[in-house]
């Protein structure tokens, strides 16, 4: 799914450069972006589970180096992350994370988009509905809930309501799903579980809505285990470390 412009604003906070000397500069493998973008961080998470070594590459949002001539040549919309493996450039946060399992296949999380084609027929089918049911009224909301309020505009209350009402009726399939399954392509964790990291952190933490999840009985059950995964909570961390930047 192509991640459009609006949506993208409702995912990226602006965060300082990164203090590269931490990171492993002889990595080939390049992530253009702040860590509390969204899609950054869904891909940060994916390099994380597979255990693959990488460089994190600051964009200032707030100064719109992402809409500079050098930038765009690497990413034509304007958007991040842009990610980068030696010769191959990728953009958009999924398909980055099929390529990054795919080439690094026999490492870290080997379970992470299946080893047959039924497995990862199953992850694409749950990665779709997350990308076409679940991300669309999450991203409304926490534009409206998380950025609205910052930006000093009213909130659109009936577009609150609507959203969490659609939003509520996609966890209420998730619930029956996770009634019979562990995690939404099966009993072992996914990208299809991965994927939904991201903007459910706005949710709960930005936007106050972790009822959402936790008023159901298997996706609270099974937020609490995808929240807590080790690697998610070192993307966390290179979250919290990077105070807000201005222009």
């Amino acid at each position: 799914m192509v991640e459009n412009e609006t949506q993208k604003q409702t995912e990226q906070e602006i965060s300082n450069p990164i203090n590269l000397s931490i990171l492993p500069m002889t990595s080939t493998v390049k992530v253009y972006g702040p860590p509390n973008s969204a899609a950054v961080s869904r891909v940060l998470a994916c390099l994380l589970e597979k255990d693959v070594q990488f460089q994190l590459i600051p964009i200032n949002l707030v100064r719109g180096e992402q809409k500079k001539p050098d930038y765009l040549k690497l990413q034509p919309f304007g958007q991040v992350p842009v990610f980068q493996d030696e010769s191959i450039t990728l953009f958009e946060s999924r398909a980055i994370c099929r390529y990054v399992c795919d080439k690094y296949a026999n490492q870290g999380n080997k379970r992470l988009f299946g080893t047959n084609p039924l497995e990862k027929a199953s992850i694409d089918q749950w990665l779709e509905v997350e990308g076409q049911n679940f991300y669309p009224p999450t991203s409304v909301l926490v534009f409206q809930l998380a950025f609205v309020p910052r930006m000093k505009i009213q909130q659109d209350e009936n577009l609150i309501k609507q959203n969490e009402e659609k939003l509520g009726k996609v966890l209420d399939v998730y619930e029956n799903r996770l009634g019979e399954s562990r995690y939404l392509a099966g009993d072992e964790f996914t990208l299809a579980d991965l994927s939904h990291l991201p903007m459910s952190r706005y949710l709960v933490n930005a936007c106050g809505r972790g009822e959402l999840f936790t008023s159901r009985k298997n996706v609270g059950r099974w937020w609490d285990e995808i929240s807590t995964r080790e690697t998610w909570k070192k993307v966390n961390e290179m979250q919290n470390s990077q105070p807000r930047q201005n222009a």
